[in-house]
């Protein structure tokens, strides 16, 4: 570590102790993944024993950490994790959930990390913070949530249209995504940090999480972003969903992917949703002459391929778009219910299907960001900012295999000339 340490070595396990109780993590954990003892562990956390720049390097990486931070003058104990887990503390009880959130974290710092190496810059300071308070009611969540996403889609200048993929939307404002392998509880989560920037992942685990409620946990998480940040990071779960803040969020999320105003247009382009009535204005050189016409029964009901249609064009799934009609009062509560008992019964996937609306999963999309990652990462290697220890590290971390790994490091050594020495 050389010069670059400043603090003492009774300083660095003290911010190591720290860091590890955020995290929720036994010393036999920390012990297990660093392949050494547990009072090799405790002897690092007392002062007794010198840490070693790769066990340094790795403690960073399993308490979701910046080797800097525990090397700079001053130490913060709250970090991304920690404000995820003091704000989900019943999280820290169940294993998988608590370490996909400490695994999500390390993504998000080494993916700052890379791009920063590259001088890849991040700017979200132009990003809004909306200051509603915490919402007393249902009624109250509703409104705020749809209040923000008229006044976001009328800042981006996004009118009515559908948004065609709001991952990258989300990146254009400056914040960083990523979709990885979460418990199926957990639709999505937002980071805020000052090293990590704002960072939301959502859940790609198929069946659960498909690319329809992909879209809506980036933009339930994009509310969060506006709204939440304050509290430096959230997790939505299935559990929790009756909360107002998460009631809000998925009151903006309809809204922002499926604004009323578009909806309607929409239904209006289809013959649908109308009144009951209709008067048509006539001219016939002598005057103007009014009408009133009647639609013949059923003529202005939306049914089930009208749904299709709709979920189709704003790229949402079926029972998403239902109950934003449902939202709107563009459907009786008994239509609803019939649409809704039509679309369990599998007649919406049918008639999607039938439509040519019915697109196998694509690899590419559940796979984008691993891609993305990786390329950053071979590009840091080319550069030789990191070393392939590092490499190795960051390939696991999303799930390669060493073997692949070493397949593209040969290629690089083949066409590339940095590496001819």
């Amino acid at each position: 570590m050389g010069g670059t340490v400043t603090i003492t070595m009774e300083e660095l396990a003290r911010r190591l102790r720290l860091a590890r109780e955020a995290c929720g993590l036994k010393q036999e954990e920390v012990a297990r993944r660093l392949g050494i003892s547990r009072p090799a562990v405790a002897q690092m956390e007392g002062g007794q024993r010198k840490v070693s720049s790769l066990e340094l390097d790795r403690l960073a990486h399993l308490y979701g950490r910046e080797i800097r931070d525990f090397l700079a003058p001053d130490f913060s104990e709250r970090d991304a994790l920690t404000a995820l887990f003091r704000r989900h503390s019943d999280l820290l009880s169940e294993d998988s959930a608590a370490e996909a959130l400490r695994k999500t974290t390390v993504v998000a710092q080494e993916l700052t990390n890379l791009e920063e190496l590259l001088g890849l810059e991040r700017d979200f300071e132009g990003l809004p913070s909306y200051a509603y308070g915490r919402p007393r009611t249902k009624g109250e969540a509703v409104r705020q949530g749809e209040e923000m996403a008229i006044k976001e889609r009328r800042r981006l200048e996004l009118g009515s249209a559908p948004i065609p993929s709001l991952a990258t939307l989300l990146e254009n404002l400056g914040i960083r995504t990523a979709q990885l392998a979460l418990p199926d509880d957990i639709s999505g989560l937002t980071l805020v940090d000052r090293g990590i920037g704002i960072f939301i992942a959502v859940n790609n685990r198929e069946p659960q999480h498909s690319r329809w409620r992909r879209r809506f946990s980036y933009a339930h998480e994009y509310c969060h972003a506006l709204v939440d940040r304050h509290l430096g990071g959230t997790v939505s779960r299935a559990a929790a969903r009756d909360e107002l803040v998460e009631v809000r969020a998925n009151a903006f999320a309809a809204a922002f992917l499926m604004p009323e105003e578009g909806v309607r247009m929409f239904l209006h382009r289809l013959g649908k949703a109308r009144g009951g009535r209709m008067e048509v204005e006539l001219y016939d050189e002598e005057g103007l002459q009014r009408v009133e016409v009647r639609p013949r029964p059923g003529s202005r009901s939306v049914r089930m391929h009208d749904v299709v249609l709709l979920a189709h064009h704003f790229g949402v799934s079926r029972l998403a778009a239902l109950f934003r009609l449902k939202s709107l009062r563009l459907v009786r509560v008994t239509e609803f219910e019939q649409l809704r008992a039509q679309e369990v019964s599998g007649i919406g996937r049918d008639i999607q299907t039938l439509l040519g609306f019915e697109e196998p999963e694509p690899e590419k999309a559940r796979t984008e960001f691993r891609s993305r990652f990786l390329a950053l990462a071979f590009e840091a290697f080319r550069r030789e900012e990191i070393t392939y220890g590092k490499l190795r590290d960051l390939v696991e971390l999303v799930g390669v295999s060493k073997e692949n790994m070493d397949a593209v490091v040969l290629y690089l050594s083949k066409n590339d000339r940095i590496f001819r020495k």
